[in-house]
């Protein structure tokens, strides 16, 4: 256990007991690590999902729990000492103070407006806050935490801790599986990520699993991801909660400057529970008006309605790489309340932001495995030429969707088969 002296203890749903130091202790009753309390995981899946009420907070100590037990294999195995096991602890409990109110969210709003992510305001959080200072007082580097946990470090040992960080089988993944399933009360999510763990080793500078030791539970690990995509994160009317609240913000930001957090001060203040207030307290017209109606809509669960779908093949399908572009998709948003007589504010399409299988091999971060030779070499190969089951799913499919009011749902779906055409990719959904 790298935790030798004990600051205190918090009993975790999933994990169980998660033990922290002294400088943990100071991190996590910090206030940009309290924020986090007041910052859903899955914004708007508690509509769908009633206990999916769980917080950026509890899931960054899981992050931390898990992050440990990834750098006390490290250390096993020598490729780290305690010192970078504990910074590795720290990357995990720090990963996501970037976040913005409504977590993703608010991702989508900032990187449209900004060209931001939430792993910039992660970095600049841990630079300039008191997190900063305080990370300076117990001789961290705070510039050297901050690449860390953003998977952005530029030491010789790089590359394989940016991937243990921010990998596709990172400590973040692994709780994000086990803790969103837990409480949407999906089970499906309950991989074994201490057998994953204990299969993992760096090849060639790389994370890999081992083969074939380690191919089931890698498998498992991916499915379980697909699957809270499929059944979560994608799911029909989660969707719909998050376009309102999406499109809710990037209307108010021209009022509000939400997106505006060059000053730190900024982003510190918002919570979920702010930024709707501020958003409820617009007056005037345009576009106010309808950022103030999306999130009473929202309050009240008074959800848009998904009126057409376009199921798109990742990585060769032009639609899906056309639609990716926020003016493209304003543009047809446009169309098509035109062709329906509709207010194109209320006319929303949805594309996934997030891959749903992260095996694809034009994606350029395949997962990889490896084997041990007769030579006592290893060999690295990667998953999709291992396993029939995850080659299948390389050319995978995401959907596309187009929201609007109940009341506007057969003159939209009629105005998306005009404008994306007729063909056997479209379902229309009324």
């Amino acid at each position: 256990m790298l935790i030798k002296q004990r600051a205190g203890e918090i009993k975790d749903p999933v994990h169980g007991y998660i033990y922290f130091n002294e400088v943990e202790r100071k991190l996590i009753d910090s206030r940009p690590l309290q924020r986090l309390r007041r910052i859903k995981q899955l914004a708007g899946s508690e509509l769908t999902y009633p206990g999916a009420c769980h917080s950026r907070f509890l899931h960054s100590l899981g992050v931390m729990h898990l992050s440990g037990l990834m750098a006390e294999r490290l250390m096993e195995l020598g490729y780290i000492d305690l010192d970078g096991a504990l910074k590795l602890r720290l990357a995990g409990l720090l990963h996501d103070v970037g976040h913005g109110p409504f977590s993703h969210v608010y991702e989508d709003v900032l990187y449209e407006k900004q060209g931001h992510t939430h792993e910039d305001l992660t970095a600049k959080v841990v630079k300039e806050s008191e997190l900063g200072d305080l990370l300076s007082d117990e001789g961290y580097s705070r510039d050297e935490v901050a690449d860390l946990c953003t998977g952005r470090l530029r030491s010789p040992d790089g590359r394989f801790l940016n991937q243990v960080v921010a990998g596709r089988l990172s400590p973040d993944t692994m709780d994000y599986i086990l803790r969103d399933s837990y409480f949407a009360g999906v089970g499906f999510g309950q991989v074994d990520v201490h057998r994953l763990i204990d299969s993992m080793d760096v090849v060639q500078g790389s994370v890999a699993v081992d083969y074939p030791g380690g191919l089931y539970v890698l498998e498992a690990f991916i499915i379980a991801r697909l699957e809270l995509f499929n059944a979560v994160y994608f799911h029909r009317t989660v969707r719909a909660a998050n376009v309102m609240l999406s499109r809710a913000m990037s209307y108010a930001d021209e009022y509000l400057g939400l997106t505006e957090v060059e000053d730190i001060e900024r982003l510190l203040s918002m919570d979920d529970s702010t930024v709707k207030a501020e958003i409820l307290n617009l007056e005037g017209g345009g576009r106010a008006k309808v950022a103030k109606e999306l999130v009473l809509m929202f309050e009240e669960r008074r959800l848009l309605k998904s009126t057409f779908e376009a199921v798109v093949y990742r990585g060769d399908d032009p639609l899906a790489s056309q639609l990716r572009r926020a003016a493209v998709r304003r543009r047809l948003e446009e169309e098509i309340g035109e062709e329906a007589d509709v207010d194109p504010d209320y006319v929303i399409i949805d594309v996934p932001s997030v891959l749903s299988v992260p095996v694809h091999p034009k994606d350029g971060a395949e997962v990889l495995m490896f084997r041990r030779t007769a030579n006592g070499g290893r060999e690295v190969m990667k998953v999709t030429d291992v396993s029939p089951l995850l080659s299948s799913l390389a050319k995978f499919t995401d959907v596309v969707r187009v929201y609007t009011l109940s009341e506007h749902r057969e003159a939209v779906a009629e105005a998306c088969r005009k404008v994306f055409g007729e063909g056997s990719l479209y379902k229309v959904s009324v």
